[in-house]
């Protein structure tokens, strides 16, 4: 691969005297005339160093390395989706699932972990490998430690609140609170949480650092690959332990194993924090990271209401939901991790380089030559052939009895999929470079928030296309 073009700064600044107004100024004179005299030119962070990005070759290049390793990690993450969406369709009908429904509102927020968590671990993986800063053992461990212990945190926070808000909004819609079914229902959750998010944790950590050493850009695979297996243990994990635990409850008492569960879990807690707490790599996200993955589990959480309301009335809902929340998500991790990296290479937070624009309007989040215009523009049209693939592979499985691709619900499907991808991509655009502007380090801000709104908009979407469907006579959702 061709390296970028650098040319010689037009004028030169002096560097021990930038905290100057002269050297100020004089920089800021240099990129404007740069600008000018080269648009396609940007200037590398802090450094002042122009880097020409209109190199043809250099850019078809980077754009075809990215469309072959984000097309071969998003069809494999897509088939754990299409896993994932089968197995709710089975499950579903288990006798805890018809005891306690509140497990349907838990399903978006668990499966959103490795959005809240995995993937915000990946991104910042990520980035410090495309940094240079996991090159050696030791620092590789001391990242792995630090981020281990974190999502560990994190997933018992995440999963008690997840819990909590499942209890509550049965208990104001239904009316009803029965203490062995909530026992049941928070056991379930955060032994699924922790258990999911260790394994997925350490598989994360072993991709990018195969990525890396490969030299395989972590960025385009390191996420997806989260989501390939990440639906399919969470839901599978969630499912066994929730029944495993009720088949070892006998009606009208108090959980025995639900309460040991909990009590050893919240006795870890405490160790995870301290460890993440102490680790460098760690220390600002335990400490002030927390908004976000709350705010994404509580829009995870809505699309679980949503999610459960709508399985009542179509059977078959269920198992799209993974498939459509699960390519909007690995697609926009994927978006938000690259523009982040972009970002980083340039310079630090708090300063966007001219190179790229934020709050855009819509259309020009897909229009223009910036290479992540480029890559927004190619996930969006892999996300098209992706639907039609993983829908035919539903139908070769459940067969004609099961599920029928008629041209109905073909179109009306595929309209709404793509639209929420599209939605994803621009909120992606606009949501990282804010962030950046503002200081916040989107690694750990974006991705979460980003994934629990395709949560919430493929939901939506989903149960707004079989209202669609049913209103035309469609055979899918009768």
């Amino acid at each position: 691969m061709s390296s970028p073009t650098v040319k010689a700064p037009l004028l030169h600044v002096n560097n021990d005297a930038r905290t100057n107004q002269p050297s100020r100024v004089a920089a800021r004179l240099k990129t404007a005339i740069l600008s000018l005299v080269e648009p396609n030119t940007i200037i590398c962070g802090d450094c002042g160093i122009p880097i020409d990005e209109s190199n043809d070759s250099t850019r078809s290049e980077s754009l075809f390395s990215t469309s072959l390793q984000v097309c071969i990690a998003f069809t494999l993450a897509g088939f754990g989706n299409v896993g994932a969406g089968l197995i709710l369709d089975i499950v579903q009908h288990w006798p805890v699932f018809k005891v306690i429904s509140e497990l349907f509102i838990l399903v978006p927020s668990l499966l959103g972990l490795k959005g809240n968590l995995e993937m915000t671990m990946a991104a910042r993986l990520s980035t410090q490998a495309n940094l240079g800063n996991m090159k050696d053992l030791k620092s590789t461990l001391s990242l792995a430690k630090g981020n281990m212990a974190l999502i560990q945190c994190q997933a018992t926070v995440v999963a008690f609140l997840a819990s909590i808000f499942a209890i509550s909004t049965n208990a104001i819609t239904k009316g009803s609170f029965n203490m062995q079914n909530n026992l049941i229902l928070l056991a379930s959750s955060l032994l699924t949480a922790n258990v999911a998010c260790f394994l997925l944790g350490a598989c994360m950590v072993g991709v990018i650092v195969l990525s890396h050493r490969f030299e395989i850009d972590p960025d385009n695979v390191a996420t997806p690959l989260a989501a390939s297996v990440g639906d399919v243990v969470t839901l599978s994990l969630l499912a066994s332990f929730a029944q495993l635990i009720q088949n070892h409850a006998p009606p009208g008492t108090i959980s025995i194993p639900s309460c040991i569960i909990i009590a050893i879990l919240f006795a870890l807690l405490p160790f995870w924090i301290y460890t993440a707490w102490k680790n460098e790599h760690t220390f600002d996200v335990v400490t002030c990271g927390w908004l976000p993955i709350i705010l994404a589990m509580l829009i995870s959480s809505l699309g679980g209401y949503i999610l459960d309301v709508a399985t009542n009335r179509f059977e078959r809902l269920a198992m799209f939901q993974p498939v459509i929340n699960g390519v909007g998500g690995n697609l926009v991790a994927v978006q938000a991790s690259r523009i982040s990296t972009y970002l980083h290479r340039q310079g630090q937070p708090g300063r966007l380089p001219i190179s790229i624009e934020y709050l855009l309007i819509p259309y020009r989040v897909f229009i223009g030559s910036n290479i992540n215009i480029s890559t927004a523009r190619m996930l969006l049209t892999i996300s098209l052939p992706a639907h039609i693939l993983y829908l035919i592979v539903f139908r070769l499985i459940k067969g004609a009895t099961g599920f029928e691709i008629t041209i109905l619900f073909f179109s009306i499907y595929l309209v709404f999929a793509i639209f929420q991808v599209a939605l994803l991509l621009y909120f992606a655009h606009n949501l990282v470079t804010l962030l950046w502007r503002n200081g916040t380090d989107p690694d750990n801000f974006s991705i979460p928030i980003l994934t629990a709104l395709g949560d919430f908009l493929g939901t939506a979407f989903l149960l707004i296309v079989f209202i669609l469907l049913s209103m035309a006579g469609d055979i899918n959702a009768i």
